[in-house]
C-alpha cells in the first residue's frame, strides 16, 4: 500500500489520497521511512560487494574504512548489519597444527639488549625496523604416493612507522645468506632516514652472527633484541606473520615450493599496497607514506 501512495503522491495531494484509502498519515510515514532506507541499502550492498570482490579478507571494520575512502560516510554498524544480512562475515580458520620454527641456537655471538623495549610506534619514516624468520609449509608427493611436508622460509623486514615490508627473502631452509641478503636490501632502503636506525630482531642464531651484526655496525645502526624467550617485544612482526597465515594460507594445500612462494610475493604486495589499516586513516602502508612522506 505504501508503494501505491508514493507512485500517486507525483499525481495527487499526499492527504487527498490517505482520506481515500483509509490509510493514517502515521504508518505511511513509518513504510515510506522503510522504503527509503531499502533504497540507501541497496546502494551500499553494491558498494559492499564491490569492495569485498577486490578484498574477500575485510570485515566490516575495514569495509566501512574502504567506504569513507570512497566518500561514503556510514556507521560500521550499519555496514555490519548490511554484511551478517548478505552472509558476509569474515570466518576465521583456526588451525589444528601451527608450523613453528625456532630459530635459538643458544649464545653463539653477540646479544645485543633490547633498545626497542616495545615501544612500537614512531613518528620518523625508516628509524625502526623489526625483523623475523616465519616457516610455513608446502606438500610433496613421494614415490609410495604418500604426501609429504616440506619447509618454506619467510625472512621479512618490516618499518614500524607504517608497518609496510621493506625488504624480504623466501627460501626452503633456513638460510643465513637469504637473512643477510635482506639485511642489505633494508638498509639501503632506509638510507634516507634523518636519525639514527634501530634494527630489532629476535635471539636468533643468525642474528648473532659477526657478519649479521658487523653490518649493521658498519652502517651504524642500532642492534636491538628481544629478550630471551619473550615473542611480546617482537610482537608487530610476529603479527604480520600470524595475519599472512590467516588470510592466504590456513585453509590451503600448497603442492609445491613455487606456488607457495608465489601466493606469499602477490600477499605481501596486495598487503602493502592495497590492504588498508585503521590506524593508518584506512590507507595501505605504501599509500600511508607517499601522502606524508611523499616518496
Amino acid at each position: 500500500m505504501s508503494r501505491l501512495i508514493h507512485r500517486l503522491r507525483f499525481a495527487f495531494k499526499l492527504q487527498d489520497i490517505l482520506d481515500v484509502l483509509h490509510f493514517s498519515k502515521g504508518t505511511y510515514e513509518y513504510w515510506e521511512g522503510r522504503l527509503n532506507r531499502q533504497d540507501r541499502d541497496a546502494e551500499l550492498v553494491t558498494l559492499i560487494r564491490q569492495i569485498r570482490k577486490e578484498n574477500n579478507d575485510y570485515g566490516y571494520r575495514r569495509v566501512t574504512g574502504a567506504l569513507r575512502a570512497q566518500g561514503v560516510i556510514v556507521n560500521k554498524k550499519r555496514v555490519q548489519r548490511i554484511m551478517a544480512k548478505l552472509g558476509m562475515q569474515v570466518k576465521t580458520f583456526v588451525p589444528s597444527q601451527t608450523d613453528t620454527y625456532h630459530s635459538y641456537r643458544g649464545t653463539i655471538g653477540k646479544v645485543s639488549k633490547n633498545r626497542l623495549r616495545r615501544h612500537f610506534r614512531t613518528s620518523v619514516c625508516h628509524q625502526k625496523i623489526v625483523t623475523d624468520t616465519s616457516e610455513l609449509t608446502y606438500l610433496v608427493r613421494q614415490a609410495d604416493g604418500c604426501w609429504q611436508k616440506h619447509g618454506l622460509f619467510l625472512d621479512a623486514f618490516m618499518d614500524l612507522y607504517n608497518s609496510e615490508i621493506i625488504a624480504y627473502r623466501i627460501s626452503d631452509h633456513p638460510n643465513e645468506q637469504a637473512i643477510l641478503d635482506g639485511l642489505n636490501e633494508a638498509i639501503r632502503k632506509t638510507s634516507d632516514c634523518p636519525y639514527r636506525r634501530t634494527f630489532h630482531s629476535d635471539q636468533g642464531g643468525d642474528y648473532q652472527e659477526k657478519q649479521y651484526c658487523q653490518l649493521l655496525k658498519h652502517h651504524r645502526i642500532f642492534q636491538s633484541m628481544s629478550r630471551k624467550g619473550n615473542c611480546f617485544d617482537n610482537a608487530v612482526i610476529e603479527n604480520f606473520f600470524s595475519l599472512l597465515k590467516r588470510e592466504m594460507y590456513y585453509g590451503r594445500d600448497f603442492r609445491n615450493y613455487e606456488t607457495l612462494k608465489e601466493a606469499i610475493e602477490q600477499y605481501i604486495d596486495y598487503y602493502n599496497c592495497r590492504r588498508i589499516k585503521e590506524k593508518l586513516g584506512w590507507r595501505s602502508p605504501v599509500a600511508y607514506r607517499e601522502s606524508t612522506q611523499g616518496r
